[in-house]
């Protein structure tokens, strides 16, 4: 009896889907979350101060960013099959160096884990534009984060969980999902991605394409929105655990709350199905104000812990809603020509956020105990609400007919 044998493929692989884009966002969050509540309590037990912790922040931060920013260039010299891979590359080296290290250089895998992330983002994101249809963004992204729920949920907690157990065992799984990642990744055989021609030759400098990006404002609308997101979320996944062990909570009940608000995920083809209704101006201003509320009303029941996590918790909603439209506004806009040039500076979010926060965070917690970033969180969301005002009515809905346009 023959073998089967694999499919051959005369001209190219199979065109991917939305599916396939999701599977990868999903073993990606299965690496992230692991580690998501573990690296802040890991660098917290190292150096026992909160401010010594957002100064660490802080400096990956500024380093994931070049890194981010360096990555265009860099991806004119090597095909984006492999700066995915040397991004799965950064995953496995941050759990080899968090497995043969001490714990005070557990910063240093903080920094090969940005890295990671941000090259990730850049390449998927590029892959994302090449091969999904404009009018089929908002299922993509709706798609991935249901397909990133189960991760996103899980993770949190079971790091915690892993990490009190066997201090290497959480590291041990995130190492074995980036071995994972990058299997799937080859499997798919999504190569390089589509090229297209530009109208002239790209620009020698790396840093060229930033006044490109600033020339357009829904990009930077979009990269704005991204910005004060991941904000809220860097203040809920590294400040409300210190809030809770300092309040005397323990730091299973940071984990357990990220790990119940990550599962509004699994919400998001409803939340999706809403903005399709109302637009994405008013479901970025509904995510903005939401958050922003419940998060300032967190830090005025401070001095009730539980009620104060139960608020930012609540508050976490809009973050997700957020998570599903705040990108649309650049995803919607970016030029077919300058995609890995774009992409690459909005993918800065992540890291521009990692320096805001934790430098907001050293500055505040000077004066006021750590749920006063909550307050501060609060503010900056009242200032993205501000900002969306300003987007398109009309933004994400459909066009009109000629006849529709004319009643």
């Amino acid at each position: 009896m023959i073998a089967p044998r694999a499919p051959l493929y005369l001209t190219h692989a199979p065109t991917p889907q939305v599916r396939d884009f999701a599977t990868l966002a999903a073993l990606e969050a299965c690496i992230r979350a692991m580690l998501l509540s573990v690296m802040p309590l890991v660098i917290y037990r190292a150096y026992g101060d909160a401010g010594t912790v957002s100064l660490i922040y802080l400096l990956v931060g500024v380093g994931s960013m070049i890194c981010g920013l360096m990555v265009p260039y860099v991806g004119r010299l090597v095909p984006r099959r492999w700066m995915l891979t040397l991004a799965c590359g950064f995953y496995l080296a941050g759990a080899v160096l968090a497995l043969t290290t001490g714990p005070q250089a557990k910063a240093l895998v903080l920094l090969f884990n940005a890295v990671g992330t941000v090259t990730f983002t850049v390449c998927l994101n590029a892959y994302v534009l090449d091969y999904i249809a404009r009018l089929d963004l908002g299922r993509n992204e709706s798609t991935r984060m249901v397909y990133s729920a189960v991760p996103w949920s899980v993770g949190p907690v079971l790091g915690v969980t892993l990490l009190d157990w066997w201090a290497p065992a959480p590291f041990l799984l995130a190492g074995a999902f980036a071995l994972i990642l990058l299997a799937m990744f080859w499997r798919l055989r999504l190569g390089d991605g589509r090229q297209i021609a530009r109208a002239q030759a790209p620009a020698p400098n790396p840093l060229a394409y930033l006044g490109r990006f600033a020339a357009q404002p829904r990009l930077i609308a979009g990269w704005f929105f991204a910005v004060m997101r991941s904000c809220g979320w860097w203040v809920y996944i590294v400040y409300l655990p210190i809030f809770c062990i300092e309040a005397g909570l323990g730091p299973l009940v940071g984990a357990a709350a990220l790990s119940l608000s990550n599962a509004m995920l699994f919400t998001t083809p409803l939340m999706m199905r809403r903005v399709r209704r109302v637009g994405v101006r008013k479901s970025v201003r509904i995510g903005f104000g939401w958050a922003g509320c419940l998060f300032a009303t967190g830090f005025a029941l401070s001095h009730w812990p539980w009620a104060a996590v139960a608020c930012i918790m609540a508050g976490s909603v809009g973050l997700v809603l957020l998570d599903v439209c705040g990108g649309l506004p650049f995803l919607m806009s970016v030029r077919p020509a300058e995609r890995t040039d774009m992409v690459a500076v909005y993918a800065t979010f992540r890291d521009a956020s990692g320096i805001a926060t934790p430098a907001a965070a050293s500055v505040v917690l000077l004066v006021l105990p750590v749920a006063g970033l909550f307050a501060v969180c609060g503010a900056g969301m009242a200032v993205g609400w501000l900002v969306a005002g300003r987007l398109h009515p009309r933004l994400g809905l459909p066009r009109l007919s000629p006849a529709g346009a004319a009643r």
